[in-house]
């Protein structure tokens, strides 16, 4: 089994990422013998939601989305004939805000040729957390909703909302990394396996032909070291028959391919081609 395809790349459009050209991007896929990838930029956030992170930078500023797709879009006609380029979005999933967030796909989503569901945003209370943003601000959460297991349990509450959530007709069909919960594993370690949870959203994802995110950021993350979903999940899924696509989530150009290796192991399902999500 070999990688063609990264499903799961960010750009210098990314307010909290490299400054990177797109082109560094492509070229090192190219590098690494790919025939494929989409880019796939935090979509902005739904208008009235405030930005919980200190730089309020997790996602674009609407006034640059239009040039986001022109610049995908120049490089799709660059690069014709030498890789497959698709235009993308990673969508956040924050509950409590479909409504917004469907009205954001409504706009943007003729424009989209693939597109992931992902969750960084806990709810508690009247608050909102960016769960992956910082071993400190997981803390915070774990002393607001009282342990650890609380927030994993949290986490996938909100992972399986996310699956279920009418979004409307643009609504991405693959859903992010869905254990980011374990960025932080090594420093807040857990002993539930949240089974039930995780069967949840894995059987919610079944039923809706959905696909996953094979996430390898985490394993370059040192308190994490595993990919996302981690193997006992992936195992779970393919019991299933989900289908997978590698995702680097890179945001600089070195990090193309990022738990590649990981996945070969795993004996995945992968589509051969995108399809718009």
């Amino acid at each position: 089994m070999s990688i063609s395809y990264d499903g799961h790349v960010h750009s210098p459009f990314c307010p909290h990422g490299s400054t990177d050209q797109l082109e560094e991007y492509v070229e090192a896929a190219l590098q690494a013998g790919y025939k494929g990838m989409t880019f796939t930029e935090h979509a902005p956030l739904p208008k009235s939601f405030i930005d919980p992170v200190p730089n309020k930078d997790s996602g674009m500023k609407w006034e640059v989305v239009h040039s986001y797709f022109n610049s995908i879009q120049q490089l799709k006609e660059k690069y014709r004939g030498f890789i497959e380029i698709n235009s993308g979005l990673e969508v956040d999933y924050v509950e409590g805000y479909e409504e917004e967030t469907k009205q954001l796909l409504d706009l943007i989503g003729p424009y989209l040729d693939d597109a992931i569901l992902s969750v960084h945003f806990i709810k508690h209370g009247d608050k909102y957390t960016c769960l992956d943003y910082s071993p400190e601000t997981f803390d915070d959460l774990v002393h607001s909703l009282g342990s650890v297991e609380k927030v994993h349990k949290k986490y996938y509450e909100t992972v399986l909302k996310s699956v279920c959530s009418n979004l409307g007709n643009y609504k991405p069909t693959r859903i992010g990394h869905i254990t980011l919960v374990n960025k932080f594993q090594k420093k807040f370690p857990y002993e539930n396996e949240f089974n039930t949870e995780i069967t949840s959203i894995l059987d919610a994802v079944k039923e809706r032909g959905y696909t996953l995110d094979y996430n390898g950021a985490g394993t370059v993350k040192p308190l994490c070291g595993e990919p996302y979903p981690s193997d006992r999940v992936v195992q779970e899924a393919l019991k299933r028959e989900i289908p997978f696509v590698y995702g680097s989530d890179a945001h600089s150009a070195k990090g193309i391919g990022q738990g590649a290796e990981r996945l070969i192991t795993q004996q995945l399902q992968m589509p051969n081609k995108f399809n718009r999500s």
